[in-house]
């Protein structure tokens, strides 16, 4: 009984260093929110992974291939997350910077898109309803975006019209990761 007690006391000692300031400063390496670096719903786990140290860390490099974003963090190791990306036909590469940043974008789908879906809105308002979702991105001077979707399963797909697609989870967690001015490449 004593054994079982000694052993309780330890536990219950060990268990109270893991606390909110234990577990926020695994943040930074686990992507936030959860043990083993994931918080999101969606279907791609957000994780740490080792990488190719020749980008710089802050670099987002994004592997349509892979339907995988990585940020880099330096020392061989990025943050992956899952996206979804252009389909067949709307697929692109290049390097460009994000030039913009906003909290639950109002969304004007570009002239292109509404002459192939003349059904969609001229204008939508930021909210949960939203395609964009919960924050955008915005790539150098092209109508491409890194966003939230409003339809988590279609990460790891190829849906979009060129835009990457995230969890609104996970896209609020890059979001706060990243500036204005953050290197962007996009590769097949």
């Amino acid at each position: 009984m004593i054994r079982i007690l000694a052993f309780l006391l330890v536990a219950a000692t060990w268990l109270a260093g893991i606390g909110p300031s234990s577990a926020q400063n695994n943040d930074f390496f686990f992507g936030g929110g959860s043990n083993f670096g994931y918080s999101g719903s969606g279907p791609i786990q957000r994780t740490m992974v080792s990488f190719d140290g020749r980008y710089a860390p802050g670099t987002i490099v994004i592997n349509t291939a892979e339907r995988r974003l990585y940020l880099v963090q330096g020392n061989g190791a990025a943050l992956r997350y899952g996206i979804g990306v252009g389909r067949d036909g709307f697929r692109w590469s290049g390097v460009h910077r994000i030039t913009a940043k906003r909290e639950w974008p109002s969304w004007t789908p570009p002239s292109q898109m509404r002459a192939r879906r003349p059904d969609l809105p001229r204008y939508m308002e930021g909210g949960i309803n939203n395609p964009l979702g919960a924050r955008a991105m915005y790539l150098g001077s092209t109508l491409y975006r890194i966003h939230g979707s409003n339809e988590p399963e279609t990460i790891g797909q190829a849906v979009s019209s060129g835009c990457f697609r995230m969890t609104n989870e996970d896209v609020q967690d890059l979001y706060n990761r990243v500036s204005v001015g953050t290197t962007v490449i996009v590769k097949n």
